[in-house]
């Protein structure tokens, strides 16, 4: 059970009455009640609770009734890192994605008219006009019962991190066609584990619904549907709204095995073969007034297993520190904070690290204060976790979204010309040399010319090739291999980074900061 436990991180399911092979034999009344001490006994040992998950009768040559049960085994690691899962929440504008955050983390349905999004918006501009401009983070804690830990019972985050075992991150992006900029930055950077697509029952697959549905596919996210205002519209409606979905799901493009969600037992299955198999898409049909299903959603959240598991988990952490940059805060008596996911190693308090490349291509040195994790104080931050540092006198004007903060000892490669392999997925005319696009690589958003198409001179929708890009500002930090998204108006194309033109740091040299407009080595 130890072992297990570490495998997945802090949890495990178990299924009681299925034999070795997977035949499934089932126990008696009696029998079932001695499995489970059993099992409570063990988990006790190593400091973890046990959930019932469900129970079926199972149909086997005897005269007394067998069942199988399926238990979770959930324990706090010792270290108290809780388990963390991202979850990006896309979908049309209007379709109910704060919403329904609001009623996930605040337990309270809304009132009809969005009183339940007003804790999620960070701008006056989006409590006037309903609609997310800013990417948001909210939480959402499950307890090592599988109990829902949330601000009901007028915690604060500090709490609600301290008594969750495992932690659910909502990242909520903006639906508005306008923000799309910010929607790819969030889907990019912030390395969300899922996405959560939230389309309305009553308009369908509209807007921008396509266009984020094909994002998530684009950057291998795997995501489940979550169809909301089921209680505005009658039940032919919301049937119509999941065959439309399912037509699209089964199309040649997408390729995906739609799952619609109508019990507990689903539920449950859901998590499990979602996890699994990448093609398998979870639908939930509920409503955030009513609150008609909300549990169904509670349920999968609570048994969906994360991606990595401990190996290589460990790998990550062996590696040399690396922390992206995705926003940059100036916080009283605190001085520059910036936030974002540490990609590798492992970053501690007092740590010294170097940030850039600056439009010139330095790096600069710089000390890590503290850290905050989930809005409360951590001392050490692990690979794949995201946080915010507290850098403290360092100049925010040297700082700006895109940047790396990596290890002294590593020679990070730099380039303004990196070449990769993409699909243009959606061009009007035809695509050539001279043409500027948007490039999103991770953290990095620039401007980037076409230097050069190999083996061909131009490009039309669908078709393949290398492409030759320069960046227009600043050179960047990138990895080979590294996934890459761009657009320009109505194009559009995906693909990855194949070779890099690197400018080496040994000439950049390293510079540290003194203050603003001081620089020496």
């Amino acid at each position: 059970m130890k072992w297990r436990l570490q495998e997945g991180r802090g949890e495990a399911v178990y299924q009681i009455g299925v034999e070795d092979n997977g035949l499934l034999v089932g126990l008696s009344e009696e029998e079932m009640r001695a499995s489970l001490k059993t099992l409570r006994r063990m988990a006790e040992k190593v400091g973890a609770d046990i959930t019932v998950l469900r129970e079926r009768e199972v149909d086997y040559d005897s005269d007394v009734p067998r069942k199988i049960t399926e238990v979770l085994v959930r324990k706090v690691p010792d270290n108290q890192q809780f388990l963390d899962l991202r979850v990006a929440v896309l979908g049309n504008v209007d379709s109910g994605k704060s919403t329904l955050l609001g009623v996930l983390t605040q337990g309270e349905l809304d009132n009809g008219r969005g009183r339940a999004r007003l804790n999620l918006f960070r701008h006056l501009h989006e409590i006037q006009s309903g609609r997310t401009s800013s990417i948001s983070f909210e939480i959402l804690g499950f307890n090592s019962k599988g109990e829902v830990v949330n601000y009901s019972d007028s915690r604060t985050a500090e709490e609600i991190c301290e008594s969750s075992s495992k932690m659910i991150t909502f990242i909520d992006l903006a639906g508005h066609h306008k923000y799309l900029k910010t929607t790819i930055f969030g889907l990019t950077s912030y390395c969300p584990d899922f996405a959560m697509l939230v389309v309305s029952a009553n308009t369908g697959i509209a807007g921008t619904t396509r266009e984020h549905l094909g994002l998530a596919m684009a950057l291998k996210v795997p995501f489940f549907i979550v169809i909301s205002k089921v209680d505005l519209c009658s039940k032919a409606t919301v049937e119509r709204t999941v065959k439309q979905l399912e037509r699209i799901l089964k199309q040649p493009g997408c390729n995906k095995l739609p799952l619609l969600v109508n019990s507990d037992d689903d539920a449950v299955t859901a998590a499990q073969q979602f996890a699994q198999s990448p093609n398998i898409t979870p639908i939930f049909t509920l409503s955030s007034v009513s609150g008609e299903n909300l549990d169904l959603l509670k349920v999968f959240l609570n048994i969906l297993p994360p991606l990595t598991n401990s190996k290589e988990q460990e790998e990550l952490m062996q590696q040399l520190t690396e922390f992206q940059v995705d926003e940059i805060y100036t916080v009283p008596e605190v001085g520059t904070v910036v936030g974002g996911t540490l990609s590798s190693g492992i970053c501690r308090e007092g740590e010294n690290l170097v940030v850039g490349p600056t439009d010139d291509g330095k790096f600069l040195r710089l000390k890590v204060c503290s850290i905050q994790r989930n809005r409360s104080a951590c001392r050490v931050l692990r690979a794949g976790q995201a946080a915010t540092l507290a850098l403290g006198p360092f100049d925010r004007s040297l700082l700006r979204k895109g940047m790396v903060m990596v290890s002294p000892e590593m020679n990070p490669t730099i380039c303004s010309v990196f070449e990769a392999e993409i699909v243009l997925l959606f061009h009007a005319t035809t695509f050539r040399k001279g043409f500027q696009v948007t490039v999103h690589v991770g953290n990095v958003r620039q401007t980037a010319i076409v230097e050069k198409i190999h083996g061909k001179d131009k490009l039309r929708t669908g078709e393949k090739a290398v492409v030759c890009f320069r960046f227009i500002k600043h050179p960047e930090y990138l990895k080979i291999g590294a996934k890459l998204l761009f657009r320009e108006g109505v194009t559009k194309g995906i693909g990855h980074v194949t070779d890099l033109q690197a400018i080496t740091t040994k000439e950049n040299g390293l510079e540290e900061s003194l203050g603003p407009g001081q620089l020496s080595f």
